[in-house]
């Protein structure tokens, strides 16, 4: 705005565009340099790692020589990627898995405490915490530690299986932080109210078992063998309907916020009519009447 105010020509009375991003705002003169591009994947990464495979994505932090702790470049890769893989028909589930022994540490506090800026896009912690409308399941295969924005990463996540090994945990009130991408909102409603207290509060590590045991995450796997469970369980899920599973998560969404079963149940009936005239659901029906097995169109 500094440049528009000191050219030439006069900017009085002229129409300015303004862009939010999580490193601040842009302004220019014309809206082209704020067009929306399709989501799509890139040749190459810096700081994850992108496999595809089949009806699978896999995404893998790829910064271990920092426990993967994200730092604002990471978060705009992932957010690119989670946009890519969200609008990508071919793929039906992902998983968000680790490089070398840890899963994620949170927050780059070693970038912060250089005086870089700080921030996140509008999707959040890794792309994904203030994400809405994430219509196809996300699973974290935990494969060590992840605290702070890690643990953030697998609540907002579909599915998760952890290590054996893994710890996790909200340490950010001994840094002068609060978990912040998440977690004060998602813990609360996802294990018993005074387990996240003792978490948020006191700064409480759970093991895998007792992950397991509150419902933080889905399953426990050997001592290296989170990815592969994380890989078994994407199977199942991509073995069904994706216009069923699509829309069970949709109508999950829908139902959240009401408080009243029956009026949820009503409210999520919306789907019902995407439902009826999804080629899947045909194909389904079709497919147990004949007795093989479905080919998914995915919508």
């Amino acid at each position: 705005i500094v440049a528009l105010l000191d050219g030439e020509a006069d900017p009085l009375g002229r129409r300015v565009y303004v862009h939010g991003k999580g490193q601040g705002n842009r302004v220019a003169t014309t809206p082209a340099p704020f067009a929306k591009q399709p989501p799509a994947f890139r040749e190459t990464y810096e700081f994850i790692r992108v496999d595809r495979k089949d009806r699978v994505l896999e995404i893998t932090l790829d910064r271990p020589d920092s426990r993967n702790a994200l730092h604002p470049p990471a978060h705009e890769e992932l957010e690119g990627v989670l946009d890519a893989f969200l609008a990508d028909g071919e793929l039906w589930a992902a998983i968000i898995t680790g490089a070398g022994d840890g899963f994620c540490a949170g927050n780059d506090l070693a970038y912060t405490a250089s005086g870089a800026q700080p921030y996140f896009p509008r999707t959040g912690f890794a792309g994904l915490t203030s994400r809405k409308d994430v219509h196809k399941p996300i699973i974290a295969a935990v494969n060590g530690h992840a605290m702070g924005g890690g643990l953030e990463i697998v609540l907002a996540c579909h599915l998760a299986v952890a290590d054996e090994r893994a710890r996790l945990g909200v340490p950010e009130v001994g840094v002068g932080l609060v978990a912040a991408a998440g977690g004060l909102v998602r813990l609360p409603r996802t294990v018993p109210k005074k387990v996240a207290h003792e978490m948020l509060l006191a700064g409480r590590r759970l093991s895998a078992a007792e992950a397991l045991e509150l419902g933080l995450v889905n399953e426990v796997a050997p001592a290296g063998g989170a990815l592969e469970a994380a890989r078994a369980l994407a199977q199942r899920v991509v073995a069904g309907s994706p216009s069923s599973v699509r829309l069970s998560l949709r109508a999950m969404d829908l139902a959240e916020d009401v408080p009243d079963t029956v009026d949820a149940i009503t409210r999520s009936e919306e789907v019902l009519d995407d439902l009826l005239v999804s080629a899947d659901t045909w194909e389904g029906v079709m497919a147990f009447v004949e007795k093989r097995t479905p080919q998914w169109k995915g919508y």
